[in-house]
């Protein structure tokens, strides 16, 4: 019925077809790769655009902290000139960031009417909601990361991949350990 050739022709096509379906697969996935990395962007831009307003507040009331105040606004910056594509550098930075935020806010404990003050508060609340949405945006980019980077090492996505340069995705992830760590909750008598 049909000859040695159209069994060959009908071989390569569905390969053709086969491997076109995994191209575009593997361009879907970079596509929400680069999705998630927007959003987490965007959410960093906001963090960011809040903390000149915070480190003013604190400063109206703990200006001696300067060095505190300081080491915030050098990890804005340093974190602001890290190249948008560089994920892990711009993790790094960040984790940076946050613990300079964390010694920030652990300073203004230390004045109560810093802590009363309307301006501080809603400055801490839009933070706080910021760092929220950054942990969800996070968690969108390292699922859309994780299928891009199975794509990328499955066989035979992996072969496809190879032949047009496709390439694993970093995650987003916290470099500092204790960051990671359970924090330990004890109970006064």
């Amino acid at each position: 019925m049909f000859g040695g050739g159209t069994i060959t022709a009908i071989i390569i096509v569905a390969v053709a077809i086969y491997a076109i379906f995994i191209y575009n697969a593997l361009v879907r996935a970079r596509q929400m790769v680069q999705e998630a990395w927007s959003g987490i962007d965007v959410q960093l831009k906001r963090r960011a655009d809040l903390i000149p307003n915070l480190v003013e507040t604190v400063k109206g009331y703990a200006g001696h902290e300067k060095e505190t105040l300081e080491r915030v606004t050098e990890m804005r910056t340093r974190a602001q000139n890290v190249p948008s594509d560089d994920v892990a550098g711009r993790a790094a930075a960040e984790g940076l960031l946050s613990q300079a935020l964390g010694r920030l806010f652990a300073v203004a404990e230390s004045y109560p009417d810093l802590k009363a003050n309307q301006n501080f508060a809603e400055l801490q609340e839009a933070l706080e909601t910021v760092e929220r949405e950054i942990q969800m945006a996070r968690r969108y980019y390292n699922g859309s990361a994780r299928e891009l980077n199975v794509k990328v090492e499955s066989f035979p996505s992996n072969l496809v991949a190879k032949s047009f340069n496709f390439v694993q995705a970093d995650y987003f992830e916290l470099e500092d350990p204790g960051d990671r760590a359970v924090p330990q909750v004890a109970f006064g008598n």
